[in-house]
C-alpha cells in the first residue's frame, strides 16, 4: 500500500458581519474569504439568503474589479 503525505496548514481568511455594509442583510449574514494555501487566489463564502460559494484566481479577481469599476462609472 502506498502511503500518502498529508500537509497540514493554517488558514489565512478573514470574516465580516454583512450587517455593517449591506442595508438588506439580516443579523446572521456573513462573508468569509480564505486566501488559498498556493496563494494564487481565494474562496468566498457568503452567507447571505442562503450559503453561497465561489472561488476566484488573483487574475479573475482583477477582471471583475475593471468590469465592477466599468459599470459603477
Amino acid at each position: 500500500m502506498k502511503s500518502t503525505k498529508i500537509t497540514s496548514y493554517k488558514l489565512d481568511a478573514a470574516f465580516a458581519k454583512l450587517l455593517e455594509f449591506d442595508v438588506t442583510a439580516k443579523p446572521d449574514d456573513f462573508i468569509e474569504v480564505a486566501i488559498w494555501h498556493n496563494a494564487e487566489g481565494f474562496d468566498v463564502n457568503l452567507n447571505s439568503s442562503g450559503e453561497q460559494r465561489f472561488c476566484l484566481t488573483w487574475g479573475q479577481y482583477k477582471a471583475l474589479k475593471k468590469l465592477i469599476k466599468e459599470l459603477d462609472g
